[in-house]
């Protein structure tokens, strides 16, 4: 699973960009407006292969997403701008990882609720590359975040707080510059010529051209390529990471047995720990479908037209569904999440109530001086 998960994120996530051979000549690439092999205009690649009903039902579906994972990771981004004087350094990969989210579901989602609703993909190539750019930065940034984060775990945990506190907030930040940099450059490859993207197979959404590992050097390089760096390199390094923290905190809980209690550090650490396990597991869960889908893609004769349009659009839903999890186990596990959400609530309606009392206090006021005026009138 964790081999292909890169393959995996940038399925759905990632856009469109186009090269084919006419005459034995490879086109410019960027012209990406062509025929295809039945002589069929290239829009009829953007036309939905699915029911309306279908298309409605999955348009309203990745509403309902777009609305929860805007709504959930717009909660933890303000959470986190509340207490920033005390946001510690890892839990920026925390708010990375937000920012991530809702990337997604800002730039991506309501381009793809519009095609659904449309029947067919709305706005032709040029916002197939500019779904493709936003997905490939978003995605890789994604499984990014979640390695550094798990081996920023590994450190700190087990360690006394003068060796766990070794990662200022300028050495996180460096490094989340880092997975945004590696990320862009991971999607703009295919623009310079390396890597394609085609539709999928039921006409609404784009990703990497899967079938294409076949019959191309480049194509398969490409794909290989985004594998082992963006995919086995990093899940190796969650696995090592997460397994690594087990057995510290197995040692750790083993070393104070004879003690009467736990100490409460421990406890903490723990279930901070749990929660970013959880966190790793849904998002790998959530592609897991998609994989395997894109690997039978690759390696199957057929290619794409050996998986029926409602098979391909299936995991592609679940994998939308990546964006909302987060904030769940973060409200779940964090008492403090939730505290917090209360207070900026209730600072929200005080703040609304002080003005709307200082406005009435205004009108009234104004309603009395020219009373007066009138009086002495």
């Amino acid at each position: 699973m964790c081999t292909m998960q890169m393959i995996m994120i940038t399925g759905c996530q990632t856009g469109v960009f186009f090269s084919w051979e006419s005459g034995g000549e490879i086109e410019n690439p960027w012209m990406t407006f062509a025929v295809n092999s039945d002589g069929e205009a290239g829009m009829d690649r953007y036309t939905s292969k699915l029911s309306p009903a279908v298309d409605y039902g999955a348009g309203t579906f990745l509403l309902v997403v777009a609305i929860l994972s805007i709504l959930g990771n717009a909660a933890v981004l303000v959470t986190a701008a509340w207490r920033h004087s005390v946001l510690k350094a890892p839990e920026l990969l925390t708010v990375n990882l937000a920012v991530t989210d809702i990337g997604m579901a800002l730039s991506m989602y309501p381009l793809s609720i519009a095609s659904a609703f449309n029947h067919a993909w709305i706005g032709g190539d040029p916002s197939c590359l500019y779904y493709g750019l936003m997905g490939m930065i978003f995605s890789v940034a994604s499984i990014m975040t979640l390695a550094v984060m798990g081996l920023v775990r590994y450190l700190v945990t087990g360690n006394p707080p003068k060796s766990g506190s070794k990662f200022q907030r300028k050495t996180i930040s460096i490094l989340i510059g880092v997975i945004w940099l590696y990320s862009l450059l991971w999607a703009v490859f295919p623009f310079l010529g390396w890597g394609g993207y085609g539709p999928e197979p039921f006409g609404l959404a784009c990703s990497v051209d899967w079938a294409g590992y076949q019959h191309s050097l480049n194509g398969s390089s490409f794909i290989m390529a985004l594998a082992i760096l963006c995919t086995l390199i990093p899940c190796v390094v969650i696995l090592f990471s997460y397994t690594g923290i087990a057995w510290k905190l197995h040692k750790a809980y083993q070393s104070v047995q004879s003690n009467d209690n736990l100490p409460n550090s421990g406890a903490v650490e723990r279930k901070v720990t749990l929660m970013a396990i959880l966190i790793s597991a849904g998002f790998i869960v959530s592609w897991a479908p998609y994989v395997f889908i894109s690997l039978w893609t690759m390696f199957h004769s057929d290619g794409k037209d050996s998986v029926a349009p409602i098979v391909s659009l299936l995991p592609c839903l679940f994998a939308k569904c990546s964006t909302v999890y987060n904030p769940l186990v973060y409200y779940v596990f964090r008492k403090s999440f939730r505290r917090e959400l209360r207070q900026i609530r209730m600072y929200c309606c005080w703040d609304a109530v002080s003005k709307m009392t200082l406005c009435i206090g205004t009108e009234s006021s104004e309603e009395t001086s020219r009373a007066q005026e009138t009086a002495e009138e």
